[in-house]
């Protein structure tokens, strides 16, 4: 078996939903009913942020080998209005540890966007972080060669039917949905 690692925040831990229903979870269901030889690791912690991901990171790589390692995390920083400079060298920070750990590990990095309101923030200046935001997920798997899920709430982000009463965090068939995002960058690799 080859092991396959969701390391996120609150949508890869399926927050509010039983463990069954997060998009980890429903991936290995696909996994098992295509017999691919994987075992899906949901490493997804409600409210992390990428500097909370950068911590929690080594006691997660020395659980497990990893064959694949997808990086999906970022939107509680958007949240924070944290900058995305930071967020960057976060990001960056996580996949040059697994690289270095598991050379041979494919890394594949979910992109967020926030086209709504960061609190703090306002006007023209959220609109300048918003497109900063979006941008630096392309420009982390550009730079890395990383397989690419261009946006991980394809489908889910503003449609109130397929989100939990907070209007955040997907229900479950959003969580289909985002298995589907994810499914269709993660099939071929594997």
């Amino acid at each position: 078996m080859k092991n396959l690692l969701f390391f996120g925040d609150s949508l890869t831990a399926g927050h509010g939903l039983p463990a069954a229903q997060s998009f980890p979870s429903l991936l290995q269901q696909r996994l098992d009913a295509q017999q691919l030889p994987y075992k899906a690791y949901n490493y997804g912690v409600s409210g992390e942020t990428s500097a909370g991901g950068r911590q929690r990171l080594a006691s997660v790589l020395t659980r497990h080998p990893v064959d694949v390692f997808v990086l999906a995390l970022g939107a509680n920083d958007g949240i924070r209005g944290i900058p995305v400079r930071e967020t960057t060298q976060n990001l960056q920070f996580i996949i040059d540890a697994v690289k270095r750990q598991y050379p041979q590990a494919q890394i594949v990095l979910a992109g967020l966007e926030f086209p709504f309101d960061l609190g703090p923030l306002g006007g023209h200046r959220l609109a300048h972080y918003a497109t900063e935001f979006k941008a630096l997920f392309r420009t982390l798997a550009d730079k890395n060669s990383l397989p690419f899920i261009p946006f991980l709430l394809q489908g889910v982000l503003g449609r109130r039917e397929l989100n939990l009463p907070d209007g955040v965090h997907p229900n479950a068939a959003g969580q289909q949905i985002l298995a589907n995002n994810v499914w269709q960058v993660l099939e071929p690799l594997l």
